[in-house]
């Protein structure tokens, strides 16, 4: 009995000891996050004063240390600003504060000009951009795929980003760019996304991870669109991205299938874990193509190791073949990079 007292006190010890540790821990982080903050306000108000807000701060920890405030811009409700700051050294991203924060200024202005011309480019021709990638691209829109709609919303999408390049110029990133890309999420999941507060700065709101996630969790379509000399192919081609879970319960069900097929040539067959991208046929969005790799016989471990044999695949949006897949021989340099051709009939 008293050894059983001892035991359940020793216990009751060891959690309040590690209770004591991680709100110990976690006072640490928020008193330097605000003594990052503070330093951030102060070095803001000296430099640019009247000028930026602090809206909010996080901890970079177990990064480099330090933390990064976000400010509003008081003449510009697109823009944001961050500062990566680390008071106890007295450094902006290890450089001297001035100039850092002089330079995320300037970018969060630009950036803020730059989404007023992808808006500008995308409203005039019926699609609002609702996200925004980390850097600020790609743009995330709303439209519903089908059969009967796939083609004439990809070339409407693709008629925004011929706006979009022309208003942004020549000489832009942009304007020099080959290509680009536009995320296409349902009505649905937009409706239910993790919009944010309206009185956050846009360039904030719409780049938020937990908006982003809101998005990425579900299946979405991601659009490339070629561009040549100012010039954008607005015809685009799609391909589906899907959360993990489904990759791979889609991933399995092809390889499966191919690997059936492929015994009747080769009856020691071994499939790669490699999933090549898969890209919609044209007009659809219940057929993808997209290359398999395989080994005609394993290697020592009994494993497909470095591949130079795949087939060319069109599945259902299942992942289950939808005719015979076509083989394709010598797909990689050597041991090295792979080489599947771009896309066969």
């Amino acid at each position: 009995m008293a050894g059983s007292h001892r035991g359940t006190w020793r216990a009751a010890l060891t959690g309040a000891l590690a209770g004591s540790l991680v709100v110990l821990l976690g006072a640490c982080g928020v008193v330097s996050t605000e003594d990052d903050r503070r330093e951030a306000e102060k070095l803001a108000e000296k430099h640019f004063p009247g000028q930026l807000k602090a809206i909010g701060a996080r901890t970079l920890f177990p990064g480099s240390g330090g933390s990064e405030v976000s400010f509003a811009v008081t003449d510009d409700r697109d823009a944001a600003v961050r500062l990566r700051i680390d008071a106890d050294a007295g450094t902006c991203d290890r450089e001297g504060c001035a100039g850092v924060l002089a330079d995320a200024v300037q970018r969060g202005r630009t950036q803020a000009e730059e989404y007023r011309t992808l808006k500008g480019a995308f409203d005039a021709c019926g699609y609002e951009v609702i996200a925004l990638g980390p850097t600020g691209t790609p743009p995330h829109v709303v439209a519903e795929l089908t059969n009967a709609t796939v083609a004439k919303r990809l070339r409407e999408i693709g008629d925004c980003v011929q706006r979009w390049v022309t208003a942004s110029g020549a000489d832009s990133e942009l304007g020099r760019a080959k290509a680009t890309f536009v995320q296409v999420v349902s009505p649905e999941v937009a409706e239910r996304r993790e919009k944010g507060e309206d009185s956050w700065p846009t360039a904030l709101r719409l780049t938020r991870s937990e908006l982003l996630a809101s998005l990425t969790k579900h299946t979405y379509f991601s659009v490339s669109y070629d561009i040549e000399g100012g010039r954008v192919d607005t015809t685009g081609n799609a391909r589906i991205v899907r959360p993990f879970r489904e990759r791979q319960k889609f991933g399995d069900t092809v390889q499966n299938a191919v690997k059936e097929q492929l015994r009747a040539t080769y009856p020691r067959v071994v499939m790669a874990d490699y999933q090549w991208i898969w890209r919609l046929e044209p007009g659809r969005v219940d057929r993808q193509t997209g290359y398999v790799l395989f080994c005609p016989g394993p290697d020592a471990r009994g494993r497909c190791v470095n591949s130079d044999d795949a087939v060319l695949v069109t599945t259902d949006e299942h992942g289950n073949p939808v005719g015979k897949g076509r083989i394709v021989h010598d797909v990689r340099e050597g041991t090295g990079a792979l080489r599947l051709p771009p896309g066969l009939p």
